[in-house]
């Protein structure tokens, strides 16, 4: 009993040093995000204003029924502040691969500035 005792730990003792590492190889693949970024600023000619007391609306792209649209420049009767900066927003991680993304911009509402979220869309 004692033999069959010794064997089986010389046995044990010498198959701990057979040990195989195994490393696994990591992919990362990474998700190209799909970015519909507005087109450039169209340039516009700044007609006279109607009247005195007029402020300058810039024309800006907004995103209107899944595409760029260009808001055309107007005269705004009262004062109009300038467009904002644009507010730098961190694109999440995409729900879902087949959404793209929308990055936030300034539009002119109710006589003001309003920033629109970026935001995933299909």
């Amino acid at each position: 009993m004692t033999k069959k005792l010794f064997y089986a730990a010389a046995f044990a003792v010498a198959l701990s040093g057979c040990t195989t590492v195994v490393r696994e190889r990591v992919v990362v693949h990474e998700q190209s995000t799909d970015v519909r970024l507005a087109p450039a600023p169209i340039q516009e000619v700044i007609p006279p204003p109607p009247a005195s007391g007029y402020a300058w609306v810039q024309g800006h792209w907004a995103w209107r029924d899944h595409g760029w649209r260009w808001q055309p420049g107007h005269w705004h009767q009262g004062y109009a502040r300038p467009m904002p900066a644009v507010i730098i927003e961190q694109i999440t991680v995409a729900p879902s691969p087949a959404l793209y993304w929308i990055p936030g911009h300034w539009s002119w509402h109710h006589n003001e500035w309003e920033w629109s979220r970026g935001h995933w869309e299909r």
